[in-house]
């Protein structure tokens, strides 16, 4: 029974913090390191972003094949990641992930992990190397 409740207490308390950074790994592209969420969906940069800037450059129509890599409305950013502002195709403003000032975005046509469809489109787009 101690046990029971110590582990909802821990789920409890788990699911209530918030985290300093996200969860995220690397993947390979090639014999490149590339960067992936924690479903190993591929994280993607854009040109057209100013780095350390408080906004997303991604507006319009740009949002639904680039949504955000979106932070929980508790995260709070530290060392190299940040947060930034983004509004998304519903219009609403939601905060974004940033990796050392660019903020992170997935690639709407890659379906499964591993997928990389969205590296070089338009040639503005990149996966973030590692």
């Amino acid at each position: 029974m101690k046990r029971i409740l110590l582990a909802t207490v821990a789920v409890a308390f788990a699911t209530t913090m918030a985290f300093a950074n996200p969860m995220t790994g690397s993947g390979t592209m090639g014999t490149t390191k590339i960067m992936i969420d924690a479903k190993m969906m591929t994280l993607y940069t854009y040109d057209k972003d100013t780095k350390g800037a408080a906004a997303s450059a991604c507006t319009g129509g740009c949002t639904a094949n680039w949504p955000a890599f979106v932070a929980a409305a508790t995260d709070t950013a530290t060392g190299d990641w940040t947060l930034v502002n983004y509004t998304g195709a519903d219009g609403k403003m939601v905060k974004q992930w940033a990796y050392k000032g660019q903020p992170l975005y997935y690639y709407a046509m890659d379906k499964a992990s591993g997928d990389t469809k969205g590296d070089n489109v338009g040639m503005v787009w990149h996966v973030v190397k590692l």
